[in-house]
């Protein structure tokens, strides 16, 4: 018998166990991760990047891992479920990101290796001879991330909530987010016990769950409705009536002409910001070479098929009659409503082990970003690879619970906002680091004030846009100046960005205003730098558990 969610019966007996199964043998792997061929010293490179030694297998699922999360699961779904096809943008930005990446994240990675970056802002910093660049590139990598790792804990808590635990709506708002604190305090232990390791071994769990899940639900749930067909005129229905009602288009099964600007903008500015995220970083500078890249940028595109497929929930939510006031409900209450207890578990898991993967990575990526950009570069310069590596450690704590902040301040009803308003300061990095990574000709100083300007507009533009529920900060689309379509924020302030770079760059060099010193030659680019050693096998202890 399945049990309704959270505040309307009791607690799903059958699908809590299954969960608190799967969560207990994947922490106990992301504990068991610290002996997985770690190295004799401590350093950034060991615990933050894995010793720089994963294969082509590894990194495929740890970067699955890493760009496929609770954003994936719950959020997107849940966009489609109360928006209809304007969720869909996550999908063609997807595809979109591979050909982009293809030609830039090779390069990074070769002179990463060369030079021992950890971070983004290193390669800045080394390029451009600006530590006032370096340090504006790492603080809104930092804040960009803090969002991401809220929506991973906004979709734990749907699980939690879908299955009953914490009570109803009238508990105490302690004992309502135990369960989630709780989650987190485990997956901070591991974390800081054996770094990108953990999630890179965990990822083989959650990577596995989530295609039984999708295939399952893609073949079982369109049965159990009548077919797609069923289906389409189910969200077709309720979309008119939403329509009418309202009396202008909403929401529909395409894009209506007023959301086409929207629609594009929001999967063009998706698709540049995607790996300027200290996560995406961070995964791909621990593979072995370069040749590693270029193999994950031609077969990740499996993903983008299954987030296709998951995006589809969102209408079948619709057709099984779901009914939640929070969107985000909307996947995990369907696999309650039509997945035998058992196996409404296992994707309960699938989701929540999706949440946590991405998350250590984040939190990861965040504090490698204070440590060598923050810490070493501004407090304390003779620190040691073990002084850097235990800063990192704490850090990583500290991002958690900055996460921690945006969950219970900004409205979780729309959690897709979460990511895209990160990706509204993210993509302001990008033309100090892709642009640096083909040329120099970009002055410092332009780049320092065109960041400046991106996010000040991107903030500002951000803050003012209102949803029913939060008066601010809710929403990431606005009018796009000069235009008077609705677009998203972030690709504007970006095309603001690189207008102010360009022009000071000319000004600037017509001044012949100083340039910072070049670590770099053009070599350092295209260099495979060697095979440091594979990590490419399951450790013996867990390779069971992982298959």
């Amino acid at each position: 018998m399945n049990v309704l969610a959270a505040g309307t019966g009791g607690v799903n007996g059958i699908a809590l166990a299954v969960f608190i199964f799967f969560f207990v043998a994947v922490t106990v792997m992301g504990f068991l991760a610290a002996r997985w061929r770690k190295a004799e010293t401590e350093s950034l490179d060991e615990w933050g990047l894995g010793g720089r030694s994963f294969g082509t297998w590894v990194t495929w699922f740890l970067l699955g891992g890493d760009l496929y999360t609770a954003y994936t699961f719950v959020a997107v779904p849940a966009a489609i479920y109360a928006a209809g096809a304007a969720g869909f943008f996550a999908v063609p930005y997807t595809i979109l990101v591979y050909p982009l990446i293809f030609t830039f994240l090779p390069r990074l990675w070769s002179v990463s290796h060369k030079h021992g970056y950890v971070t983004t802002s290193d390669f800045v910093r080394g390029r451009f001879g600006s530590k006032g660049l370096s340090l504006a590139v790492a603080v809104t990598g930092i804040l960009a991330t803090m969002p991401y790792i809220a929506l991973q804990l906004v979709g734990i808590q749907a699980v939690l909530d879908v299955m009953g635990v914490g009570g109803g709506p009238d508990t105490n708002w302690f004992i309502k987010d135990l369960p989630l604190l709780i989650a987190f305090a485990v997956l901070a232990a591991y974390t800081y016990s054996s770094g990108l390791r953990a999630p890179a071994l965990i990822a083989f769990v959650k990577d596995g769950l989530i295609y039984l899940v999708i295939a399952v639900a893609i073949i079982y749930i369109p049965i159990k409705l009548g077919g797609f067909d069923e289906i389409f005129q189910a969200a077709d229905a309720k979309f008119s009536a939403a329509n009418d009602a309202a009396g202008k288009p909403v929401a529909g099964l395409a894009p209506g002409e007023a959301g086409q600007w929207t629609y594009a903008t929001l999967a063009l500015g998706s698709a540049l910001a995607l790996f300027m995220y200290p996560h995406s970083i961070t995964a791909t500078l621990s593979s072995k070479s370069r040749d590693v890249i270029r193999r994950n940028t031609t077969i990740l595109p499996l993903y983008s098929l299954m987030l296709g497929l998951l995006a589809l929930l969102g209408f079948m939510a619709i057709a099984a009659g779901v009914k939640v006031e929070n969107g985000q409900l909307a996947i995990p209450q369907l696999f309650e409503n039509m997945f035998p207890d058992w196996f409404t578990g296992v994707a309960f898991a699938a989701i929540g082990i999706g949440a946590l993967v991405p998350a250590a990575i984040m939190s990861i990526a965040a504090a490698n970003l204070f440590t060598r950009n923050i810490y070493k570069d501004f407090l304390k310069p003779d620190a040691t690879a073990e002084q850097e590596t235990k800063v990192s450690k704490l850090v990583s704590l500290l991002v958690k619970v900055g996460a921690l902040a945006f969950v219970l301040t900004m409205d979780k009803t729309v959690a897709i906002n979460f990511q895209l308003l990160g990706g509204i300061w993210i993509l302001q990095t990008m033309p100090a680091l892709v642009g640096g990574l083909f040329t120099r000709w970009f002055h410092r100083w332009a780049l320092l004030a065109g960041w400046a300007v991106g996010m000040a507009y991107g903030t500002l533009a951000a803050y003012g846009v209102a949803s029913p529920t939060q008066k601010h900060f809710g929403g990431s689309s606005d009018e796009i100046p000069g235009i008077g379509e609705i677009g998203y924020i972030g690709l504007t302030a970006f095309v603001l960005n690189v207008i102010v770079t360009v022009v000071l760059t000319f000004v600037l060099r017509a001044a012949k205003a100083p340039d910072g010193i070049d670590e770099t030659s053009p070599e350092d680019y295209t260099a495979d730098a060697g095979d440091p050693g594979v990590i490419e096998e399951l450790p013996p202890a867990t390779a069971g558990a992982a298959h």
